[in-house]
């Protein structure tokens, strides 16, 4: 049995070492291909004595090296630090110094690589340049770079279920970012219960467009490595055409998004124009995704099981599933708790509250992260007896499904009234030609807050703000109508895709 992501990654590599494992752009890898670039990782990081539990950044996109280096790490009893690609360099120096990592790996193409590396210059912090080299040489290139190929997966002895795996950068909602420790328990656990309800095999072709830095993005790899799958690379999600065309051309059986990923899909293609008929499922997470999106997804395939989920970096990834045959009966909920995980809804004095009320999401698995690095005080805060606090307010139906009502945070106190931006934003979504919105309380001498709507329509539509305000009063109660609506071209986002709910109290720039 496993007892390490590493060491289960290493058996399916020797069950199956010609089985495609990775592409991206024109480089395919098989496992053992994988398992070649991963153990040159290893390695190398013995040969410049780097010591077990050595916090090691990584910094590129995502692409079979990333893959080969985050594997690599761990073989060697390291922990893997993997840095949002899209971030600015004084950022990613900042994590670099507050997590203790005392190597850095990294694309030097990277816009902020230069000045990243002057910024650690002295700090003691060991630089690797790596390549994102393309194409049939790739992986002998990343092994000379590293200077020394080896044969076979270089584990540490030694290394165990509970030793730290990987530290993860999480804003959260608050923009405060906290490295998240995730162990290998915690990593195989919810890799195990995802491949699980998703029966993913090794005859499942992913597709994945989520970063990996990001918890989502991470489980993808896992599932699909874990399983013996393929999974097809993207670095970004700039023309989404593309990506459907990539679904057709490669027999795509599983494609993963965030809300605006979808909405950009059903936004700006016509999934009709594609022939989808190999995919056999999708999956949302990452923030909920408003009723009438998710009744377009469904309508425009019918065929394709949709998994709606639920999770948060601190439990890995997710927490609950909605199966797709609950779908419709039971729209607009995350659905259940994953194989393994046990969920309570509970009131601020932690005591359960009774089906159909309102109470904080409280979870309990081997999924529940280790803690912050470094910061006990916030661990503690939200890790009681083993139960991790999440933050986010839902009701419990009678069978037992989950309906997420927000974040504590982000619930608007509009006079004596609790406000949900989620439900403001599913009725505006609801309007002809808006494409996206996000709500967001702000300060208010009267009422202590009122409301604010940031609404994107749809390329070439020109909406009217007397037209958005009359769609609110005639589905809202008036307490609920937002008193400002801003147009604007885009949403400020994290590099996962959740609104950044604290930006939108700004003034957004069209």
């Amino acid at each position: 049995m496993a007892v390490s992501i590493v060491d289960a990654f290493e058996q399916v590599a020797r069950r199956q070492p010609d089985s495609p494992a990775l592409s991206w752009r024109n480089t395919k890898w098989s496992y053992e291909e994988l398992r070649r670039g991963s153990s040159a990782v290893a390695a190398a990081l013995e040969k410049r004595a780097v010591p077990r539990g050595a916090r090691i950044a990584l910094l590129l996109r995502n692409s079979p090296q990333y893959v080969a280096l985050y594997y690599g790490v761990l073989a060697a009893g390291c922990v893997a630090v993997p840095l949002n690609a899209q971030e600015r360099w004084v950022v990613l120096a900042r994590q670099i110094e507050h997590c203790g990592a005392t190597v850095l790996i990294g694309d030097p193409a990277h816009p902020e690589w230069q000045a990243l590396c002057a910024a650690i210059e002295h700090s003691g912090v060991q630089v690797i340049a790596v390549e994102l080299t393309d194409g049939a040489a790739a992986l002998a290139t990343f092994e000379e770079r590293l200077a020394r190929p080896a044969q076979t997966l270089a584990l540490f002895p030694g290394v165990s279920e509970n030793d730290v795996a990987a530290v993860i950068y999480t804003s959260g909602t608050t923009g405060r970012p906290k490295g998240v420790m995730l162990s290998h328990r915690n990593l195989l656990s919810n890799a195990s219960s995802i491949i699980e309800y998703l029966q993913l095999s090794s005859a499942d072709r992913g597709l994945c467009v989520l970063p990996f830095h990001f918890s989502y993005g991470n489980s993808v790899l896992h599932t699909h490595l874990l399983s013996g799958g393929y999974l097809a690379l993207e670095d970004n999600f700039a023309f989404p055409q593309a990506t459907l065309q990539r679904i057709q051309d490669e027999g795509i059986t599983g494609f993963s998004g965030v809300p605006s990923t979808f909405a950009l899909l059903l936004g700006r293609c016509r999934l009709s124009d594609f022939n989808l008929s190999q995919l056999r499922y999708i999956t949302q997470a990452g923030g909920a995704m408003a009723r009438p999106l998710i009744e377009r997804l469904r309508e425009q395939t019918p065929k394709v099981q949709i998994f709606i989920m639920y999770g948060q970096t601190e439990a890995t990834a997710r927490l609950t599933y909605l199966p797709p045959a609950k779908l419709e009966a039971k729209l607009g909920s995350v659905g259940v708790p994953i194989p393994g995980v046990r969920i309570e809804l509970r009131d601020s004095q932690s005591h359960k509250v009774a089906a159909g009320e309102v109470g904080e999401i409280c979870a309990h698995g081997p999924n529940i992260m280790v803690g912050y690095w470094n910061d006990a005080a916030a661990t503690a805060d939200v890790v009681r007896d083993g139960w991790l606090r999440t933050g986010d307010l839902a009701r419990m139906d009678q069978d037992g499904y989950i309906y997420i009502e927000g974040r504590a945070s982000d619930m608007i106190k509009v006079g004596a009234f609790r406000v949900s931006p989620q439900e403001i934003e599913e009725v505006l979504l609801a309007l002809d030609g808006v494409e996206e919105v996000g709500v967001t309380g702000i300060p208010d001498e009267t009422l202590g807050q009122s409301i604010k709507a940031v609404v994107v329509p749809k390329p070439g539509v020109q909406l009217e703000m007397l037209s958005v305000k009359a769609h609110c009063r005639q589905n809202l109660a008036a307490y609920k109508v937002p008193k400002i609506i801003e147009f604007a071209a885009t949403l400020p986002r994290t590099s996962s895709g959740k609104i950044q709910r604290f930006k939108l109290g700004q003034e957004i720039r069209t």
